[in-house]
């Protein structure tokens, strides 16, 4: 009964939470011209200059390597889009905002409908989709947060607020043994990192780059939200006695795909972008605590029996990941309590680790949303801390959240600091460890997959192969 109440408190909070954040919501005028936005999906990459012989034209050294280091070829997927056909669209008048080779599909912004026609009518197009009609205006975001001036106070333990949670994997042997994440890349694909560059708590993070691919674009992922600076934390924070995360050696790229203004299929489009690039510098992981099923159109929103992993084009981008050498963390979504229940796209994606969020007592979170795949696979892959999980806020502040979306990127952390003790292993065999180690994976279930990863055990299990 005790779980009931609380479960009804918890959703009337938020209700609660949602009215005032609706009444404070402020609008301005969209900040370009009013467009319509369509998916293209080419033919083929007929005319392509670019070779498979010649990955290093399109890959970083560290891509190519990734590949050969675990027997995976250069395919067609690899290939950049041809040219000749991005020319062709853009003198139809059409804005190319992104574009994606593995699915090799072009965003387009046209500001005349009938615009349109003249896509269809290239010999080179195979498919067009409207996504999404810009709106007028769009709610304003607050930009960067105040850093706070309160300083934090010393824990008597090394890993100070985030103690628990990397316990809970059993994780400290792992950074025991020297596997840290030193060496490792890790890309964040996240909506915003608001102030992830000026927190003194983040002085030892080693940060590679950023980048944005949401349309419309500020220029600064730094002044966006603030999620991203949440879960960047869970993992890179570096700070001995006060919280030390779960890579705190890594190194990492951040990367915006979320605009949180609205809802759309396009922002699927922006995260396939975003994934390539992470691809194509050379990261081993990445956490991306996103997922989409309902949008502000609703014709456009998913059905259960889409969740296969290959209808959502995120998710059929996130399924290609292992077999270019990359493993993905990503956040099962947070609908458990809400009629949805089940897992966002592109969580229902194969050969990824989907990750569920348990609460300090291991305890299911009522909130993480449920499996399995519309044709039967077990969802969510593992669980991990995050009811709540130890963050660290925009201000700076050390502070706790909760979500599947913190439990992804304490989970993420320690996948990167396995494959470091495994560096000639596949991303395949990596997640078989992972997935092997959890405490249900004996009868592996909908609620809670293969259960808690045991990082020290999936260690032991490793040096025997």
């Amino acid at each position: 009964m005790r779980r009931y109440l609380i479960l009804l408190i918890a959703i009337f909070t938020t209700v609660s939470l949602e009215a005032q954040l609706f009444k404070a919501k402020r609008y301005v005028k969209f900040p370009d011209e009013k467009g319509y936005l369509y998916r293209l999906t080419l033919k083929d990459k007929k005319d392509t200059p670019y070779k498979l012989t010649h990955p290093e034209k399109y890959l970083s050294s560290r891509a190519i390597e990734r590949r050969n280091r675990q027997g995976l070829g250069i395919d067609s997927t690899d290939l950049p889009i041809t040219p000749k056909y991005l020319k062709k669209i853009s003198e139809t008048g059409s804005h190319i905002i992104s574009k994606s080779k593995w699915n090799n599909t072009v965003l387009v912004k046209v500001t005349d409908s009938s615009a349109v026609d003249r896509l269809k009518a290239l010999s080179c197009v195979k498919s067009t989709q409207l996504l999404w009609i810009t709106p007028d205006s769009i709610e304003m975001m607050d930009g960067r947060s105040k850093l706070s001036e309160a300083q934090s106070s010393p824990s008597i333990t090394k890993y100070g607020v985030g103690e628990e949670q990397i316990s809970m994997l059993n994780g400290i042997q792992l950074h025991d043994a020297g596997f840290r994440g030193r060496g490792m890349i890790i890309a964040v694909i996240d909506g915003g990192f608001n102030n992830a560059d000026s927190i003194p708590l983040f002085n030892n993070i080693h940060i590679l780059g950023c980048k944005d691919f949401a349309y419309p674009q500020n220029g600064n992922v730094f002044a966006e939200a603030d999620h991203g600076t949440l879960v960047l934390s869970c993992m890179a924070t570096n700070q001995p006695n006060t919280f030390i995360g779960t890579a705190p050696e890594a190194s990492y790229w951040l990367l915006r795909s979320e605009y949180t203004a609205y809802e759309s299929r396009v922002e699927e489009d922006y995260w396939s972008a975003a994934v390539e690039f992470a691809d194509s510098v050379g990261v081993d992981v990445i956490n991306s605590s996103l997922g989409y099923h309902s949008f502000d159109d609703k014709a456009l929103s998913y059905r259960y029996e889409d969740l296969d992993g290959k209808t959502a084009l995120i998710s059929r981008t996130a399924s290609l990941l292992a077999c270019k050498g990359i493993i993905l963390c990503n956040s099962m979504g947070n609908d458990g309590v809400m009629s949805w229940k089940k897992m966002n796209v592109p969580a229902d994606a194969e050969d990824i680790l989907s990750v569920g969020a348990v609460s300090m007592n291991k305890e299911n979170a009522l909130f993480s949303a449920v499996g399995p795949t519309a044709d039967w696979r077990v969802k969510p892959d593992v669980m991990a801390a995050g009811m709540p999980a130890r963050v660290i806020n925009s201000k700076g502040e050390l502070s706790q959240s909760s979500g599947t979306s913190l439990a992804s990127p304490v989970l993420c952390g320690m996948v990167a600091c396995l494959w470091q003790a495994f560096p000639n292993k596949t991303a395949y065999e990596i997640m078989d460890l992972v997935r092997r180690s959890g405490d249900t994976v004996e009868h592996p279930n909908s609620i809670f997959g293969y259960g808690i990863p045991d990082f020290w055990k999936a260690y032991q299990i490793g040096l025997q192969q």
